[in-house]
């Protein structure tokens, strides 16, 4: 499980005139993620889903507020609590001078998992994203959806039990969208945790079964997609955003 309280995290920005201001991208999130559930974060452009993120795989320290993985905090138990997370953005940077099998390789021997373990997972995670005729073929020659393909399959070669999406379905295909959306639905299936951030609502709509929408580093909602269209009388989690912020003039 995952509990977050009172998350913050603040910055410093400079303004033309070289003035600074504090601010915070994450300003008092808290919420709990249990075994088992696709718990989707949403929002626009700059809500603080990636700072969120970013605090939750361990990237990034809170300012304030507390974070347990299955009851360890990352001050005393970071490696232990990473060994259990996988983390992948949309903009994930992967060696583009490593074939897919030879990052898998690498990637098995960071987590110091058993070669014969890593040689068995590594078929199947090929096999599963659809990637075993372009296992010997360099990153860098791959299309944008295989090597995000290549990131999913990073994430699955050390079985961790959570994972950490951060928009990783922004600018890709159709047929490469539905793969990632198809993988954290048998993922689920496994018993495993989905942290998915997305601002496409409908995405979010058809397999999260919690949401936490953020706007402006703030909680704006939380709760079932049904519960917030509920609340907010809205058809769909689009409408039920817009309701929350007060319409788009909001956001502009």
């Amino acid at each position: 499980m995952i509990v977050a309280n009172d998350l913050k995290k603040k910055f410093i920005r400079q303004d033309k005139h070289k003035q600074k201001t504090e601010f915070y991208a994450v300003d008092g999130v808290s919420f709990q993620s249990v075994k088992g559930e696709v718990l989707g974060i949403l929002g626009a452009n700059g809500a603080g889903k990636t700072t969120l993120l970013r605090m939750l795989a361990g990237i990034m320290e809170q300012t304030s507020g507390s974070l347990e993985v299955d009851g360890l905090n990352y001050q005393q138990c970071a490696i232990e609590i990473k060994r259990n997370i996988g983390f992948m953005s949309g903009n994930t940077k992967l060696y583009n001078r490593f074939t897919p099998h030879e990052l898998l390789q690498m990637c098995g021997k960071l987590y110091g998992i058993d070669e014969k373990l890593v040689q068995h997972r590594e078929k199947s995670v090929l096999k599963l994203l659809n990637l075993e005729e372009l296992q010997n073929t360099k990153i860098g020659n791959l299309s944008t959806g295989q090597t995000q393909r290549v990131g999913i399959a990073r994430l699955l070669i050390h079985d961790p039990q959570y994972y950490i999406l951060d928009e990783s379905t922004t600018g890709l295909d159709i047929i490469t969208s539905q793969i990632i959306l198809d993988f954290i639905k048998e993922e689920k299936k496994n018993g495993k945790t989905i942290l998915y951030s997305t601002h496409y609502m409908e995405e979010a709509e058809n397999i999260c079964d919690t949401v936490l929408m953020l706007n402006h580093g703030k909680v704006l909602e939380t709760g079932t997609p049904d519960q917030i269209k509920a609340k907010t009388n809205s058809t769909n989690l689009r409408e039920a955003f817009f309701c929350l912020i007060g319409g788009v003039s909001n956001e502009e």
